[in-house]
């Protein structure tokens, strides 16, 4: 009882945060430019609570919890109502919707999406500025060879994955959605390393077939590769204890581990591999601090581990803390990698060239908050991100019905100095409506195949 409360409650959460950021933004612009908003409404169907407020907007809850509403006065309800208009003021009635200019009415469609896309930035932001940076490296840990030949000639473990192509991985996870951008591709896929005692990049150019061809190795395209990737961090100090071996040797955070004795350091895990088996001895260890290399002495401590052995400590940890900067920096690049990868895979899902198992409906939305509701606030809030994305870009598709078509039919009324006729924009609505409709039965088929 209480795991189904969480679940509800979790995606009942999500959902409210989503849709009210998404409305909310074609509200406010509607303000800005004085278009009367007749209801705001989060959730779709009867209206179970409602309020107005000074203007005369109506805020209400309705009974269906997926999606929302901005209703706003347009000069076709008027018509169509003539009632409404005992209930609006002339300055009301002078701005309707359609009677502002085109660059407006696009601003306060794209607002909805805008919106979504500055709470993921936010969400990032704030997750950034409050975890650690752990300075991971993706290295290639083995080379299967039974799997593919010709990564096994040229990549060798060791080797760090620097670029796919010409885009930079500027965090391990980003390598396997560069390479999902590669699905059904047919060429060569460059992959360029960073090699031990090399300072120049190393070129591995491999060349594919209808890569990335089943839901299978698109689960895990390194694997299909014949990669097996280990996350490494870089021997960055990030934190010294008080009065510990590393303090007292007047090592500081940010500096960089280059030798300890007579052993390179490339690592944080080759510090603890080797400290750990010098309990107590006197070495000298080499840092890096702001491109300056010193040589300080350290007296390793000793600590005793689950077994009762004793092993060697320094009293350090490693990652980095982000400042503000960089967080909303790294914030908005991950909104802006994130979104161009979901247009990819979207477009690959339309030429079949990815699979369409990856779709989700309510039940996988509410099954993916609950999970990651239970396994912490920043798991839950990353989903929220990375659903605030997705919720922005299918937006902004030019399918009538969503914010996407709208501003493709503006589009088209600018190139024809006019608007299509009426019906030809009810078919297209129409049509548009039963496209997003079958959109949604389809996903809500994926999420009930997923149990079975």
């Amino acid at each position: 009882m209480t795991t189904t409360i969480i679940y509800i409650g979790s995606f009942l959460a999500l959902l409210g945060v989503l849709v009210t950021i998404h409305e909310y933004g074609h509200f406010i612009f509607a303000r800005i430019f004085k278009v009367h908003v007749q209801r705001f409404s989060l959730g779709m169907g009867p209206v179970i609570y409602k309020r107005l407020d000074k203007h005369g907007t109506e805020f209400a809850v309705s009974a269906l919890p997926l999606g929302g509403y901005v209703s706003m006065i347009t000069n076709k309800l008027i018509e169509l109502e003539p009632e409404v208009k005992k209930e609006l003021t002339a300055e009301q009635i002078k701005n309707t919707f359609d009677s502002k200019p085109k660059w407006q009415r696009a601003m306060i469609m794209f607002a909805g999406p805008l919106a979504n896309f500055i709470l993921s930035i936010f969400i990032f932001t704030i997750i950034f500025l409050n975890t650690p940076d752990p300075q991971s490296i993706a290295v290639i840990k083995d080379v299967n060879s039974s799997i593919s030949s010709t990564i096994n000639s040229e990549v060798i473990p060791g080797d760090q994955i620097y670029a796919i192509d010409s885009t930079i991985i500027r965090d391990p996870k980003d390598i396997s959605l560069e390479l999902l951008s590669f699905a059904g591709y047919s060429g060569i896929v460059n992959l360029h390393l960073k090699r031990e005692n090399i300072d120049i990049p190393v070129n591995v150019a491999i060349a594919v077939k209808n890569f990335l061809p089943s839901p299978e190795s698109q689960s895990n395209p390194l694997k299909y590769l014949g990669l097996d990737i280990e996350y490494k961090m870089r021997p960055i100090i990030g934190s010294v204890v008080k009065l510990g071996p590393a303090q007292i040797a007047e090592i500081k955070k940010d500096d960089i581990v280059s030798k300890i004795g007579n052993k390179e350091i490339n690592y944080a895990s080759d510090i603890k591999n080797i400290i750990s088996k010098m309990p107590n001895e006197n070495v000298f260890i080499d840092i890096i601090r702001d491109g300056d290399l010193i040589r300080l002495p350290l007296k390793i401590g000793s600590s005793k581990d689950v077994d009762g052995n004793e092993i060697g400590i320094m009293g350090i940890t490693f990652g980095t803390s982000r400042s503000f900067l960089e967080s909303i920096s790294k914030g908005a690049y991950e909104t802006y990698n994130l979104s161009i990868k979901t247009l990819q895979f979207i477009g690959k899902m339309l030429t079949g060239n990815m699979g369409t198992e990856n779709l989700s409906g309510p039940i996988g939305i509410a099954q993916m908050a609950g999970n990651t509701a239970q396994a912490g606030f920043v798991p839950f809030m990353y989903l929220m991100a990375l659903l605030s994305i997705s919720l922005g870009v299918l937006n902004l598709l030019p399918i009538p019905v969503l914010d996407g078509g709208q501003l493709t039919l503006l589009g088209v009324e600018a190139i024809r100095g006019k608007p299509l006729a009426e019906k030809t924009e009810n078919l297209i609505y129409t049509v548009g409506a039963l496209m997003v409709g079958a959109l949604m039965i389809f996903a809500v088929f994926n999420d009930v195949a997923r149990f079975f």
